[in-house]
């Protein structure tokens, strides 16, 4: 039988959200409902809310989400009601030419529940990244339940669901940061420190940050920054080629997503270093360069989508390194808030201050 619960819903383009009544439906074959216990604000949210995703409104907000698995549709055999899982927006099909290949964190085919959660008037939501999570149940592919150690805390693991985890991706699976590299981190939000917080996982020996505020320079060290450099006051390039030895970092990873800081990763790497572009750049960038600047350098120049993660491999492993107390999850948090509090975790993100406000249930 369908439910009523509340839900945070963007009705139309800048418009601030609504908390209103949303119908979620039974789970369908290969669904599940999941009651929410947290869900983080994200800026790929306010994205949605904004207009710079597509115009499918209304959408159903938050996909940063851990909860417990309540209902599962016919045929789900990977979760069960009572399951603790974390949500993930890469649901894998196990079919198409990436996942056949054995590269299924490529898959070109994921998938999102097939019914609708509507208003109570039947108009249909668009839930955020197949998601939905800022409502008190949510349904989903049952893909896109990760079941994780049950003892670890909803808010701080449910940032896995995304920004973490791209950040923490980014420098381990799509840039390789391996033992005794250099690596600099541009611009240190949720995901800049989830890059730094990777990096120092596997075992970097230098770890710069860059980034504009002196506040998230000072919190990017908690999260394993060996150096920082203030981009307001100092030329980046010239600060990350000076901090390793002149010759550029082995790894760059660009959180930002402009033309600029891109530009500023690509030069600011070793002649054979790679470049990580994790930050979302919107449609109307663009970029030009002189071609020879490609030609005369080596190594590689990388996109990364969702860290590159396979959730069902790399979920587990975070949490268990979060248990034993190998990587700071707690940190990310900066404030739990109710879920009337999304459209004020907004206006923060534009003052700045906050790595993640959690919406816990």
């Amino acid at each position: 039988m369908a439910q009523e619960v509340r839900g945070v819903i963007a009705r139309s383009k800048q418009a601030p959200v609504e908390l209103v009544t949303i119908v979620v439906p039974d789970p369908g074959p290969g669904e599940a409902v999941v009651k929410v216990q947290a869900c983080g604000v994200c800026h790929t949210d306010l994205h949605y809310r904004e207009g710079g995703i597509n115009d499918e409104f209304p959408f159903l907000l938050g996909h940063e989400a851990a909860g417990i698995v309540e209902a599962v549709g016919p045929g789900v055999t990977e979760v069960e009601p009572g399951d603790f899982v974390v949500l993930n927006w890469r649901a894998v099909c196990g079919q198409c030419r990436a996942c056949r290949r054995g590269r299924p964190w490529y898959c070109f085919n994921t998938h999102n529940a097939a019914q609708p959660m509507t208003l109570t008037d039947g108009t249909p939501l668009s839930p955020a990244l197949g998601i939905g999570a800022f409502a008190d149940k949510t349904l989903v592919a049952a893909g896109q339940c990760t079941k994780v150690d049950p003892e670890a805390r909803a808010a701080a693991v449910g940032l896995l669901g995304c920004g973490v985890m791209a950040g923490i991706g980014a420098a381990i699976n799509t840039g390789g940061v391996g033992r005794g590299d250099s690596v600099a981190v541009i611009g240190c939000g949720g995901v800049g420190d989830g890059a730094i917080a990777g990096s120092a996982l596997a075992g970097a020996h230098t770890i710069i940050a860059v980034d504009m505020d002196p506040a998230k320079l000072e919190l990017a060290r908690g999260f394993g920054a060996t150096h920082v450099v203030n981009a307001r006051e100092t030329d980046p390039v010239a600060a990350i080629q000076e901090l390793t030895g002149g010759n550029g970092a082995d790894v760059v990873i660009d959180a930002v997503g402009r033309p600029e800081t891109w530009k500023q990763a690509f030069y600011a790497r070793d002649l054979a270093g790679t470049v990580v572009l994790v930050g979302v750049p919107t449609p109307e960038m663009t970029i030009e360069m002189p071609l020879i600047d490609f030609f005369s350098r080596g190594g590689a120049l990388k996109s990364s989508w969702y860290g590159d993660c396979l959730p069902s491999r790399d979920f587990p492993t975070l949490v268990e390194l979060y248990r034993q107390g190998k990587l700071d999850l707690d940190a990310f948090v900066s404030e739990e808030i109710p879920l009337d509090g999304v459209e004020g975790a907004f206006e923060k993100m534009h003052t700045g201050g906050v790595l993640r406000s959690v919406v816990v249930f």
